[in-house]
Order: C-alpha cells, then structure tokens, then sequence
C-alpha cells in the first residue's frame, strides 16, 4: 500500500508543531502507541530533523511526513532523515522534481480555491488546506469541493477532534489533528486522547 493510499485509509493523522526535541518524540511515541501511525512533523530547526531520523529508525508501522519544507535542501535533508512524505507551505516546482527524483509523494499546501487548483494541476495527490477553521472551518471545504470535486483534499490547522467528522462529512479526504492531541498533556494524556479520536473514526468508517 502506498504512503497516499494508507493516509486516505487511515483518514487521520497527528501533526506536531513543536520545537523541542523531547516533546516531540513524547508526543510521536504517545500517538504511536495508541495507533495513530502517521504524523506530520514540522520542522523547525536542525534537531527535529534527527528526532524524525530517530523516530524512523526505532519506532515500528510509523509513517512520518516532514512539514514546513520550502527549499530542496529543506527536501533532501528530511528524505535523508527517513520522511516518507514532503509537506510543502508553498508551491514550488523544485520540490515536486526532488520528490519524483526520490520517489516521495509531495503534498503542497493551499488556502484559497486558486492555490488548490494549482496544486492539483501540478497533480500533488493530496492538498493539504491550512489554516482550515480560520477560514470557515468544514464549510469552507465543503464550498472549495463544490465547484472542484475532483480536488483531493486533506484539512489542518486548529481542528479540534470532536469536529473530524464535519470536516470528513464535507469531503475532506483526510484530517490533520494537532495540539488538541497534546497540548497540556502528558504521554498517558496524548494516548488517551488519540485512543478517542480513534473511536470516533472507527465510528465514522
């Protein structure tokens, strides 16, 4: 099964914006243990880049994406790490051609109907939309797909997991959860929350 595929599938994955190498590998290891095995991992600075090579190499079934990517460089560095998928906040034709040179699917991140048709010219096989809720939340989606069906889009930025279904319901592809997972919570806290956010996709599916 493909990255792409097992997000589709999955329909949920863990965004971590955090710049503190521990917390990020509390927080990572916590959603792991609880079954949520993809995340997105915005890199911030040099040693979050050898928290995913970490995390890669002794952290079973975990498919990590790295965010925040802007330079091929930025790319390089984090497929070296282990990235199994780029996540990009701009569109750049550079990014998708390091990509396909080393086979990793490049998602490119769009907030206006404009951007995401852009993107899915490129053909990136999932839009990321960020920031989500600031803009109108699962309406916003829902009035983006309308006109564009055919955009496969997956939905970020501060999305509070009582609200996943609203956002799958209008079409979202996939959902990206991130500091309601963990924000002033401990390890036993973040699995916790992750096990319930699992029940609701279990639910929904």
């Amino acid at each position: 099964m493909s990255v792409i595929d097992k997000i589709l599938q999955e329909k949920i994955f863990g965004v971590i914006r955090i710049s503190e190498p521990e917390r990020v590998i509390e927080i990572a290891s916590a959603l792991n243990r609880a079954g949520i095995n993809i995340i997105e991992i915005i890199i911030q600075n040099a040693e979050i880049v050898d928290v995913i090579h970490y995390l890669n190499t002794t952290t079973d079934n975990l498919t990590i994406m790295a965010g925040g990517i802007i330079t091929q460089r930025q790319a390089q560095t984090a497929i070296n790490a282990g990235a199994a998928v780029i996540v990009s906040p701009v569109f750049q034709m550079n990014l998708v051609r390091i990509c396909q040179t080393n086979k990793r699917p490049l998602i490119m991140t769009a907030t206006t109907p404009n951007e995401a048709y852009s993107a899915w010219k490129a053909r990136t096989p999932l839009i990321k939309i960020y920031p989500t809720k600031p803009m109108g939340g699962a309406m916003y989606i829902e009035d983006m797909l309308r006109p564009m069906p055919f955009l496969n889009i997956i939905a970020t930025g501060s999305i509070e997991t009582d609200d996943v279904i609203d956002y799958l319901n209008a079409g979202a592809k996939a959902v990206g959860i991130g500091r309601s997972l963990y924000k002033n919570a401990n390890a036993d806290e973040i699995e916790n929350r992750a096990k319930h956010l699992l029940e609701i996709i279990k639910n929904y599916k």
